[in-house]
């Protein structure tokens, strides 16, 4: 079996401006298509436009090409071979940022080509299945200034049928503690005490001393993690978030391969990994990254705001997952979101939802929302 054609695919939502920190509006959809007829596909939370670029860009050297070229009759059974073949043969303006975007899209869509060719799901193919579901949690965004528009937003993840739920901090929260703290304790009190909680600061603070007022609040409201404190550049100011007693998460906002990883341990002391699996080097990364997150001592609960195929791919790397770690399920309002795939992961009354059983990703594109929204 050889790949014959690698083709990446816009989508946005009409009227879509970007003004908000929402990636489900638009997509860059991953199509690796074979001679025997099987294709694997995949989605990448970065810009489109730029993926596509580094998918058909021509040779400009032997390290320096597109993706395509690497991988135009290559075996595509060979997944680690090719990841490593990808990173090598773009290192001369790849190996971190969105080289390694684009190489994720690519590597998760392989893995979905060997599970249809095998016929087993990519859960069972990355190790020994542990779990056949994972705890739901989704990220609640955007959440408000007021307590009414707190609870009204919460409860949009409420009526989903969430057990888990991430609210997302604002810039006004460091410009008033006060409202911040309201915020915090509507939140809890809102949900109850059996709802966990998390927090997603996502740049809303600029400096260690905007959030470290309301870690000593989190902490008494029972959040289960601070994600993202601060810009991830600032490892230093991240480490200083330890000592609360509250978990700090770092990652998503752009960490990219192992390498990237175990620095961000090592520095910023984050207690766990948060990497996107369209963004940090898709599964076959995903696993090293495991792998060096263990060496540490530390946890991984991977990022995923995007579209079913980014929440399947997390579901098959978190049911071999050594620990038993909650998957996240946007709520974005978002039609791309929620129909690009005709597959649905419904939530169940406990706040579970299903790992995909179909051969490969165990997802399909919903050609419909694919050519509805389609801009090339």
């Amino acid at each position: 079996m050889k790949i014959t054609d690698i083709e990446a695919i816009e989508l946005r939502v009409p009227g879509w401006t970007g003004a908000t920190f929402d990636g489900s509006y638009d997509n860059c959809v991953i199509l690796v298509h074979t001679d025997a007829g099987i294709t694997g596909i995949a989605e990448v939370d970065s810009v489109p436009s730029v993926i596509k670029a580094i998918i058909n860009a021509p040779r400009s050297h032997t390290h320096a090409m597109g993706l395509k070229e690497v991988l135009i009759g290559q075996d595509p059974l060979q997944v680690g071979a090719l990841w490593d073949r990808m990173y090598d043969w773009t290192s001369y303006y790849g190996r971190r940022g969105v080289v390694i975007h684009a190489m994720s899209g690519v590597d998760i869509a392989l893995w979905d080509i060997r599970g249809k060719v095998e016929g087993k799901p990519v859960a069972d193919l990355l190790g020994a299945r542990k779990r056949n579901q994972l705890l739901a949690y989704g990220t609640v965004y955007p959440l408000g200034e007021t307590p009414d528009e707190v609870r009204r937003n919460i409860d949009r993840g409420l009526k989903l049928g969430l057990k888990a739920i991430k609210i997302v901090a604002d810039p006004h929260w460091r410009q008033d503690v006060r409202k911040a703290e309201t915020i915090i304790r509507t939140a809890r009190e809102h949900v109850g005490p059996d709802i966990r909680l998390m927090v997603d600061a996502a740049t809303a603070w600029e400096k260690a001393e905007d959030g470290l007022p309301l870690m000593p609040i989190f902490r008494d409201n029972n959040f289960l993690w601070v994600e993202a404190p601060l810009p991830i550049d600032d490892l230093d100011g991240h480490a200083r978030f330890q000592g609360f007693g509250v978990p700090i998460g770092g990652g998503d906002l752009g960490l990219t391969t192992r390498y990237e990883y175990e620095h961000a341990f090592e520095v910023g002391k984050i207690d766990i990994a948060q990497p996107d699996v369209t963004m940090a080097g898709g599964l076959t990364e995903l696993m090293r990254i495991a792998a060096v997150a263990r060496k540490h001592g530390k946890r991984v609960v991977t990022h995923g705001y995007k579209s079913n195929i980014t929440i399947a791919a997390n579901l098959a790397f978190l049911s071999q997952h050594w620990d038993d770690e909650p998957a996240e399920y946007s709520t974005s309002e978002s039609p791309i979101r929620w129909n690009l795939t005709r597959e649905k992961f419904d939530i169940g009354a406990d706040g579970r939802i299903q790992v995909p059983e179909k051969p490969g990703l165990g997802v399909s594109l919903d050609l419909a929302t694919v050519e509805k929204f389609r801009i090339n």
